[in-house]
C-alpha cells in the first residue's frame, strides 16, 4: 500500500496553480518600469525575485511556519511593516492573506505604504485544503475580496480566476487519489467494506492519472466557462 502511494504522489506532483501563479507575477513585473520600487509581501522563499531585477525588489514575511525562507528586507507582522507611507510603485500579495487572522490591517498596510495610482497584485485561494497549520484563517469568494480591498480604500481593475476549472477538477482529483482509503474498516468492514476497499483499490491509480492529463490540460487551456476556480488573481490601485 505504501509502495502504491509513493507512486501515485510522484506521478501527481505537477500543479498548474504554480505555473499561472509564476506568470502572474511575471505580469506584474512587466507592468511597472525600471527603476521602480516593489514590496513582495509574504515572500517566503521569494520564487519570483528573478521577475524583478530591473526594480528595487524589497521582500517581507512573518516567518512563523517552519520551512525554508529566503533573505528577506524585512521579518514582520505584516500589518506593521518599517517603510514609510507611499513608499512602493508595486506591491505583490501571493497566497499570503489566507494567513493572516485580520486581513483588513494587512490590506489598510499594504495601502498605506503604496504610492498614490500604486498597484497591488493579489492572489487569495477559493478552494484548498487546510496548509502552514495552524496559521490559515479563511478562504475568499470574489464578493468578499473586492469588499475587502474597497473598504480599505482600494479601486478594483480586475477579478479573474487564476488557473481554470480543469486545474480545479486535477486538484479533487489528487485528493482522491492520496486521501481515498484502502482498509475495509473505513467503509463499515463486513464483505461491503471489502468490496469497496478493492474498488478504492483500482480506482486510485486512474483518480491519479486523470489529475495528471487535466493538469496538462489546463495549463495548455484555461477554461472558465463553468465549475469553479481554485484561487482569484486581482489587481487593485490605490487611488491618488
Amino acid at each position: 500500500m505504501r509502495t502504491l502511494k509513493t507512486a501515485i504522489l510522484k506521478i501527481i506532483k505537477r500543479n498548474s496553480s504554480r505555473k499561472y501563479l509564476a506568470d502572474f507575477a511575471q505580469q506584474a513585473a512587466h507592468s511597472i518600469p525600471a527603476g521602480a520600487r516593489v514590496l513582495d509581501a509574504g515572500a517566503g522563499e521569494c520564487p519570483y525575485r528573478s521577475f524583478f531585477d530591473h526594480v528595487t525588489y524589497e521582500a517581507t514575511d512573518l516567518c512563523l511556519v517552519p520551512k525554508a525562507y529566503a533573505q528577506l528586507t524585512f521579518i514582520c507582522d505584516l500589518a506593521k511593516i518599517p517603510a514609510r507611507p507611499d513608499s512602493y510603485d508595486l506591491v505583490l500579495c501571493s497566497q499570503t492573506l489566507e494567513h493572516v487572522p485580520d486581513p483588513k490591517l494587512l490590506l489598510a498596510e499594504l495601502h498605506r505604504v503604496l504610492k498614490p495610482g500604486g498597484k497591488l497584485w493579489l492572489s487569495v485561494p477559493l478552494f484548498y485544503e487546510e496548509h502552514e497549520i495552524p496559521y490559515d484563517y479563511y478562504r475568499y469568494t470574489r464578493y468578499g475580496i473586492s469588499h475587502l480591498l474597497e473598504q480599505e480604500g482600494f479601486r478594483i481593475e480586475s477579478i479573474t480566476w487564476l488557473e481554470g476549472y480543469f486545474g480545479t477538477l486535477a486538484y479533487q482529483l489528487k485528493v482522491g487519489a492520496t486521501a481515498l482509503p484502502l482498509k475495509p474498516r473505513d467503509y463499515g468492514g463486513k464483505l461491503g467494506g471489502v468490496g469497496m476497499a478493492c474498488i478504492a483499490l483500482f480506482i486510485k491509480p486512474i483518480l491519479a492519472v486523470l489529475s495528471v492529463l487535466f493538469t496538462s490540460l489546463d495549463i495548455k487551456h484555461k477554461y472558465t466557462g463553468g465549475g469553479m476556480c481554485k484561487n482569484y488573481a486581482i489587481v487593485a490601485h490605490k487611488q491618488m
